[in-house]
């Protein structure tokens, strides 16, 4: 199979302007999802057909987003979450049991897991959020697009966008612009 005809992985992640994902105490109560990044996130989502996650931010979408209507009726949640709830997950842990929620729990070898997941036919794959995870798909190649949205925030601690790496890492920008007058989402592409 040639590279272009295999599947991409995206990574879509949300940032603070000072490159963290999370706060210090680990809060992700700080990105607004207005309408224009909202139908940015949609259009991503219509490009795959598979949902991929750590374990760490696994734990947080399971415990929103099967019943995220009963908890917001935020016009991106409402839309959001039947889609989520029934496109196939699959989660890379090596401690986490197989729930409802997931169609995998991928344990061991996951460059190869992911290389395999590229080649089968089917739409992108869209990896979100996480900065674990993200280094190890970033290490071993499988990374196509980020997609990262730049939120008006100063966290001042909390994990990083990117963890230190020994090797320069070279993105070229593809996309950028400004979504609701106040979060900048960029796409870099491998360079």
């Amino acid at each position: 199979m040639r590279e272009q005809d295999m599947r991409k992985v995206i990574y879509w992640v949300h940032t603070s302007i000072d490159g963290h994902i999370d706060g210090p105490k680990g809060e992700f109560d700080w990105p607004v999802m207005g309408e224009e990044l909202s139908a940015y996130s949609d259009a991503l989502t219509e490009r795959v057909d598979t949902l991929l996650y750590g374990r760490g931010v696994w734990e947080g979408m399971v415990s929103f987003w099967p019943t995220a209507e009963s908890m917001s009726d935020h016009p991106h949640v409402l839309s959001y979450a039947p889609i989520w709830r029934s496109t196939p997950k699959i989660v890379f842990s090596t401690t986490l049991a197989e729930s409802e929620w997931t169609a995998a729990v991928i344990r061991t070898n996951v460059a190869e897991e992911v290389a395999e997941l590229k080649r089968k036919p089917g739409k992108d794959l869209l990896l979100t959020g996480g900065s674990r995870l993200a280094a190890t798909f970033t290490d071993h190649g499988p990374i196509d697009e980020y997609h990262v949205a730049v939120h008006p925030v100063v966290l001042g601690g909390g994990r990083p966008l990117f963890l230190p790496r020994e090797d320069r890492l070279n993105l070229r920008l593809a996309e950028s612009r400004t979504c609701d007058s106040n979060v900048v989402v960029m796409r870099y592409d491998r360079a």
